[in-house]
């Protein structure tokens, strides 16, 4: 059985991520930090149609909490060993930067930023040691070209894209390799309350893109046909940036 983990696995394409792995072959182990009637429906979304997946229930942005979680999973299962980690959580507390909190300054980075750090130094040296892996950081087009009112959101972003290209330097000997994916317009519960019909003209293929989009691209990183990619953020956008 190979074992993948998908942090903030409940909903909008954290879900379709989960259920595109369980589907080639992937026990997920489905993290998610609060939603539980969300997790239990993903669960049984995989189930039902013949997958297999556990739920594990952390925040990735408290150090503490996924080192006795996470950690105490590894513990607990010495004979399965995670070789996708898929670092998908996040949140959004948009504003203009003249008017932002501090707390929502902060809550962003530590959600979508350390987050990225404590999740995988937990689950990176069983890579390293069996020469083995695949990180897939979900991060944004806001990561990539910026976007009004989402300085934080940005600076989340480009970090993890930065902390990806670096770390695939590190691992890459080792057999581990570290991309990221970056949606677009997607349509998810982060994205109902933008004006999609004025939105989507500003893109190429003139739509949104759906979650399960974003998912068949995260599949196809975390498997052997991209085992000489390493360092890369793909778009997943309709053509609106690259």
């Amino acid at each position: 059985m190979k074992y993948a983990l998908v942090t903030g696995g409940s909903r909008g394409i954290g879900r379709a991520v989960c259920v595109q792995l369980a589907a080639e072959g992937y026990h997920v182990v489905i993290n998610y930090r609060s939603n539980d009637a969300e997790a239990e429906a993903t669960l049984a979304q995989i189930t039902g149609a013949g997958g297999s997946a556990e739920l594990l229930k952390f925040d990735v942005s408290n150090n503490d909490e996924v080192n006795a979680v996470l950690g105490g999973w590894l513990t607990a299962n010495p004979d399965k060993h995670i070789e996708v980690l898929v670092n998908n959580a996040g949140i959004v507390r948009d504003n203009l930067m003249v008017f932002m909190p501090a707390e929502d300054w902060s809550a962003v980075l530590s959600t979508n930023l350390n987050s990225f750090f404590f999740v995988t130094k937990v689950l990176l040296q069983p890579m390293l040691i069996r020469r083995r892996g695949s990180i897939i950081n979900m991060v944004s087009l806001s990561g990539q070209k910026g976007q009004p009112g989402q300085v934080n959101y940005a600076a989340s972003k480009g970090g993890v894209i930065a902390a990806t290209k670096s770390l695939a330097a590190e691992v890459g000997k080792r057999g581990v390799r570290v991309n990221a994916v970056a949606p677009g317009f997607i349509t998810t519960e982060m994205t109902e309350n933008l004006n999609e019909a004025e939105l989507k003209a500003t893109v190429p293929l003139n739509r949104f893109g759906k979650p399960e989009e974003v998912a068949e691209v995260v599949c196809f990183l975390a498997g052997p046909k991209a085992s000489y990619i390493t360092g890369e953020v793909i778009s997943v956008n309709g053509g609106i940036f690259s």
